[in-house]
């Protein structure tokens, strides 16, 4: 099965958008969306095919790891992962207006820099 897979690092630097191009750049071959410009954190959703949902994060944190490596990004600490599977991207369509409840809790989304790989 396909899985959505979100991770984000929070760090102790604004990052660059040079920097979240070359990690979106990173994270194409997965197609992957990297975030973070002018913003202390970073990070990208990737597409993995997985058996499970604990296999499916496993499987993005190291390809993720590996790709902000690649692009150059400090090794800031994961500090959120959300997965979510194809059957349940699909249930979802199917529930019109009604909030998932996925996603972040801060009470609304940033939008900071998103950036298509």
């Amino acid at each position: 099965m396909k899985w959505s897979v979100g991770i984000q690092t929070e760090g102790d630097r604004v990052i660059s958008r040079e920097e979240i191009v070359e990690l979106a750049d990173a994270v194409a071959p997965s197609s992957g969306v990297a975030s973070g410009i002018g913003t202390n954190r970073y990070g990208a959703t990737l597409v993995v095919e997985a058996r499970s949902r604990d296999e499916a994060i496993e499987m993005a944190t190291a390809e993720f790891t590996r790709a902000a490596a690649k692009a150059g990004l400090p090794a800031f600490p994961i500090v959120r992962i959300e997965a979510v599977g194809e059957d349940e991207d699909a249930e979802d369509e199917g529930a019109g207006d009604r909030d998932s409840g996925a996603g972040d809790t801060t009470g609304g989304s940033t939008g900071a820099g998103d950036v298509a790989g």
